[in-house]
């Protein structure tokens, strides 16, 4: 299901205006939609088969915008320049949840050069495709994307401190019809905002904490897959804002609560189709798939910084929480990493349990996928599979528990300095560890209840 607007459709609705803005959007390191709103007539006119262009340290801050210190690519050495912003006409489609607006997704590029900018997560994505299609595959994927849904709007929660978060369901609603018709306003709105936008809305459902939901998005092309989960958290939030909700992403809200995740769902398709499928390997696992499940393990601790980019992502990775704590491989066990679905079918294909719904999906892909291709040039062995209850079984390689250790070992990852080049990894090193800078030196609530009185 394509974005569903040409620009010769854009330029037309344009002209009879039932379109007079155009929303111009860049992934940032956080996985945000970051741009301009453009008059319709200016954009189609200068910038539609052009560029625009932003400041070069959207991609150099972090979650609040912080000019963060410490990156080669942009500082206040090099007076945070200027990238251009080239918009992806595959991408253009309508907003229906806002009035008479357009969406284009651009990619980053040096206005001097044209070249793309290496550390743009959209560039990052492209180049391991790239890779991938000289191999002569065709990476294929999907996410799972949960969240809480709050009864109060953003503005109020954030005056508040976050003091009182009160879910809109009041009590576990996994799966119930009844309990999510309640809160269906927003959802139904998500779904149907989401289709009338170009992309393949499968379903909503209520998920296994209170106030969670899951959103699932058909199966597609691996760069559509992360423009379209983009914006999905981009939506989600505005259509959430507009009916006076608030929705998170954050991977773990409350310490007593399950965490939020987003499952990867990946295989590859080959030119005589689907190429994790061998009906006479075991589960219907072809050679391949065992390579590349083989790699996604192998590479698993250096990977994980991008998939649990925050201090906070670590919290989620609890025993009993549906989030993994082992780096193995089952076939169809929520308690393993990395769960073979579809066994014995040519939907065979590997669901990456690791990430949460914090992650950014351009960096996330790519990390999986040079992992997984790796995997596949060096014949890598995923072992046997595992079985029962994985929390509790025979001991195995961890998940990373805090992102101080994801960050070490994505520093020294061989794999992803080969893929991704060392000045693209060295920018997501320090952007790792300037969280664990600020997560290292603030107070938190959890410190003075536990001290004030009792220190």
């Amino acid at each position: 299901m394509p974005a569903n607007l040409t620009l010769d459709t854009l330029k037309a609705e344009v002209a009879a205006g039932t379109i007079d803005t155009v929303l111009t959007g860049v992934i940032d390191m956080q996985g945000r939609l970051m741009g301009k709103r453009f008059h319709a007539a200016h954009f189609v006119e200068h910038v539609a088969e052009g560029e625009t262009h932003g400041c070069d340290y959207l991609l150099a801050t972090d979650l609040e915008m912080y000019t963060v210190p410490g990156y080669a690519f942009s500082s206040w050495d090099k007076g945070y320049g200027d990238y251009a912003h080239r918009p992806d006409l595959a991408t253009l489609r309508r907003v229906p949840w806002l009035p008479a607006t357009a969406l284009v997704i651009c990619d980053i590029v040096d206005p001097a050069t044209g070249a793309p900018a290496p550390h743009a997560p959209r560039t990052m994505l492209q180049r391991q495709i790239a890779r991938a299609r000289a191999m002569g595959f065709d990476p294929m994927m999907a996410t799972e994307l949960e969240f809480f849904l709050f009864e109060a709007g953003y503005d109020a929660l954030r005056d508040g401190r976050y003091a009182t978060l009160t879910p809109r369901a009041r009590y576990n609603i996994d799966y119930q019809i009844f309990g999510t018709t309640k809160e269906d306003d927003v959802m139904r709105a998500i779904r149907n905002g989401l289709y009338g936008a170009g992309i393949p809305i499968e379903c909503t459902k209520g998920e296994a904490e209170v106030g969670q939901s899951e959103i699932n998005i058909r199966y597609a092309p691996a760069l559509e897959t992360a423009d379209n989960h983009a914006i999905v958290k981009n939506a989600c939030k505005e259509i959430a804002h507009a009916h006076g909700r608030a929705i998170t992403f954050i991977a773990k809200y409350a310490t007593d609560k399950a965490g939020s995740s987003s499952h990867v769902h990946q295989s590859l398709l080959g030119e005589g189709g689907p190429a994790f499928y061998d009906p006479a390997g075991a589960f219907g696992m072809s050679a391949t798939m065992r390579a590349y499940l083989g790699g996604l393990i192998a590479h698993s601790s250096e990977i994980t910084a991008f998939m649990a980019p925050y201090v906070n992502s670590y919290k989620r990775f609890t025993e009993g929480l549906f989030a993994p704590t082992k780096a193995v491989w089952s076939t169809d066990n929520r308690t393993a990493a990395f769960r073979v679905c579809g066994a014995g079918t040519k939907g065979v294909r590997v669901e990456c349990r690791i990430g949460g719904a914090d992650l950014n999906p351009h960096l996330a892909l790519a990390a999986q996928l040079a992992a997984g291709l790796d995997g596949i040039e060096k014949g890598i062995d995923p072992g046997a599979p595992r079985h029962g209850d994985i929390y509790r079984g025979e001991p195995a390689k961890e998940v990373p528990r805090t992102l101080r250790e994801a960050a070490d070992a994505l520093d020294g990852s061989a794999m992803l300095r080969a893929a991704m080049g060392d000045d693209v990894i060295d920018h997501y090193v320090r952007a790792a560890r300037w969280e664990i800078e600020v997560s290292d030196r603030t107070v938190t609530d959890w410190d003075l209840m536990r001290g004030f009185e009792h220190a």
